[in-house]
Formats: C-alpha cells, sequence, structure tokens
C-alpha cells in the first residue's frame, strides 16, 4: 500500500497523539495493521526498529508507532537502546537521569527484586498506556552491556507485562548493538530515508540480519512519496512516511 507524500508537521514529534487525522498518522496507524496480519497465529510481543544510518527517522517512527499501538488499548514500552545517541526522553520529554535508564537498568538489574526492580526504571509518558525506558547514561561498553544475561533477562520479563514492546535501536551499519538485540525480536522493522539511504546499503542490512538469522519484516521509507517507491525496488513492499 502506497501513501502520498504530506506536508510536514511543526512542533512535537508525536504526529499519531497530535494529529491523528493526518495523513501521516493514517500511514502509521496502516503499518501497525499490516504488523499484525503478518503476525497472525504468533506469539508476537517485540518490534525492533532500527536503520541504516543515523538520521533516517527511527527514532520518530518508533514513538509514533508506540502512540499507534496505544490507542488499540495496547499497553505498550518503548525501551531506547541506542545507549550512544538515543533521544527518546527528548521525544516524550521525560527525565533521563544519570542514575536511571536502559543502560543502569541492564549493569544493575537482580532478578529478585521482581517488578520493584524495573519499576523505578520505567517513565510512564503523557500518553495513555505508553511507558518509556529512556537510554540513561552512556555507557564505555555499549555493546557488552547490550550483550549480557541481564538483557536477556530484563526482556523475558517485560513480555509478562506490556502488550507490545518496541526497541527502539541503533543504526545497523558500523555498530554491533543492534545485531545483539535481533536475538530478542519478533519483527524487525528498518526505516531508511528516501534518495538518502544507498541500495547498496540496504543490501549490507539485510545481510547483517542474515548473519543474524532474523529477517526484515518491512521496510519503512520516510521522505518519500509514491511516485519515488521504484528507487528502492522489491525492498519498498508498503511502507512510506515522512519527518
Amino acid at each position: 500500500m502506497m501513501f502520498k507524500k504530506n506536508k510536514k508537521i511543526s512542533g512535537n514529534d508525536l504526529v499519531v497523539s497530535n494529529n491523528p487525522k493526518s495523513l501521516f498518522s493514517e500511514s502509521i496507524k496502516t503499518i501497525r495493521t499490516n504488523l499484525a496480519f503478518s503476525a497472525i497465529d504468533k506469539d508476537v510481543k517485540i518490534v525492533l526498529n532500527t536503520s541504516p544510518e543515523a538520521g533516517d527517522g527511527k527514532s520518530f517512527v518508533s514513538a509514533n508507532l508506540a502512540v499507534a499501538y496505544s490507542q488499540e488499548g495496547k499497553k505498550v514500552l518503548i525501551i531506547d537502546c541506542d545507549l550512544r545517541k538515543g533521544r527518546q526522553h527528548e521525544i516524550f520529554k521525560v527525565s533521563n537521569r544519570s542514575d536511571g535508564g536502559f543502560s543502569n537498568l541492564v549493569l544493575k538489574y537482580n532478578e529478585a527484586d521482581g517488578k520493584r526492580g524495573l519499576a523505578k526504571y520505567i517513565k510512564k509518558t503523557d500518553i495513555e498506556n505508553v511507558y518509556l525506558i529512556p537510554k540513561g547514561p552512556t555507557p564505555p561498553n555499549p555493546l557488552e552491556l547490550l550483550s549480557s544475561e541481564n538483557t536477556n533477562k530484563i526482556l523475558n520479563a517485560l513480555r509478562r507485562e506490556y502488550d507490545i514492546i518496541i526497541l527502539d535501536c541503533p543504526p545497523v551499519l558500523g555498530l554491533s548493538d543492534t545485531r545483539v538485540m535481533l536475538s530478542y525480536s519478533d519483527i524487525n522493522m528498518v526505516v531508511v530515508s528516501n534518495r538518502k539511504t544507498k541500495v547498496e546499503f540496504l543490501e549490507r542490512v539485510k545481510k547483517v540480519f542474515e548473519q543474524a538469522n532474523k529477517k526484515i519484516t518491512g521496510v519503512i521509507i520516510n521522505k518519500t512519496s509514491a511516485k519515488d517507491s521504484n528507487y528502492y525496488g522489491y525492498y519498498c513492499n508498503g511502507y512510506y512516511g515522512e519527518k
């Protein structure tokens, strides 16, 4: 399905909340619906969003997709897994404390603490049913932290508490962080920028996913119009947006 390019909406990044009738919002909701169809008869909880490079709009898309899921009455958690340059706390306007966030949660998590051990790292946003774990302070070893057994334990525990968990992960090319997080995801989305992201970059992203024995569920093309779809050939099977 193709979506016409809509005018840029200034102000808050949460377009699906602020302008729910806009073409962009309808596009995000269609992505949500398409993901539901792709997950029929599957236990899908964790959606991973990434991009080939920085600046493609993955955080913007992740945040708006979370709002779209919440409008269905789902309890949604976003985890900012971009421990270097994550900005979900800026989008949702919550604090990113030096003693909080995902980096500290992974470092200090104790399974014996149960829900209480998780709760102090989870921020309630102004959007009903949307919760956030911001990135926290940037650690000296993001890859080692994400690869730890605590990450696995945390995500297993959170699966029991939320209907949808969205992992806003770093760009794939040049970093191994996202490849580590692929082991936890049920759905994998790649956000690209129209006329900026080169097809060969998508080929490289595809190889990273294959090396992790994972498939790309869909590609979201940012800053595009339907007439541009041929630029990416078979990669662009129906997800368009703008930021």
